[in-house]
């Protein structure tokens, strides 16, 4: 981990630790007590889920492989019970998918091991800087649910097989609820060579997915573009 030290200092911080390596979790609790956190660590994936549902933290250092439950499986039972603890995931699980899942579950930062302290102290500090949040880690709208890490999509709890792009594109609509955005930014954020494809083919998608979806699901701002209807 480094030398266990940083420059600044986090004053005042309930921060738990939930990692099964004895030495590595002693190690951190010296270096994050001396940086003015409050330290409680847990040994395995159960405790740390007790602990993290009734203990008040201001974050969770989480770590994946660990004994009982997964940090997979911690994050999302938090998550699932709305519990939005700022959680920091670090593992020597260093796939892209493994990040991937770490983030689609709900967690708000990921790190790989080995890494610095000091670098994890930067990336805790900014993760403490951002007010906590309801961030769920399945998306909806009305009745119609989409699971960005399973990539399901139901209806009033029936399944709805959508098309990559429908996929994409409802996912863009999910994530900014209430906001009006214009075919330019569907296309840029939606569609691999933008610069490609006309505004029209939106309008064409936005129509498939009222066809498998509802109609009422997009609404057309006339002059604006779209947005998800309240």
């Amino acid at each position: 981990m480094g030398a266990l030290s940083s420059a600044c200092h986090i004053v005042q911080m309930r921060l738990l630790v939930v990692e099964d390596e004895s030495r590595m979790a002693q190690a951190l609790r010296r270096g994050l007590t001396s940086d003015g956190f409050t330290v409680e660590v847990a040994g395995d994936g159960a405790t740390g889920l007790e602990l993290a549902r009734h203990g008040d933290f201001d974050a969770v250092l989480l770590d994946v492989m660990l004994p009982r439950f997964s940090g997979y499986d911690v994050v999302r039972t938090l998550r699932a019970e709305q519990n939005w603890v700022p959680v920091l995931m670090v593992s020597a699980k260093n796939g892209e998918h493994d990040q991937a899942d770490g983030l689609d579950c709900g967690a708000d930062d990921y790190l790989t091991k080995p890494v610095s302290y000091v670098v994890l102290v930067a990336h805790l500090r900014a993760l403490l800087r951002r007010a906590p949040a309801a961030r769920p880690s399945v998306l909806a709208a009305g009745d119609v649910r989409l699971d960005p890490a399973t990539r399901e999509v139901t209806v009033a709890d029936d399944p709805v097989a959508l098309t990559p792009r429908e996929f994409g594109l409802l996912e863009y609509l999910l994530r900014r609820p209430g906001r009006v955005v214009t075919k330019i930014e569907i296309l840029d954020h939606v569609w691999d060579s933008p610069a490609e494809a006309s505004p029209n083919v939106v309008e064409v998608y936005v129509g498939y997915l009222r066809r498998k979806l509802g109609r009422q699901l997009v609404e057309t701002v006339r002059g604006a573009g779209y947005r998800l209807a309240p």
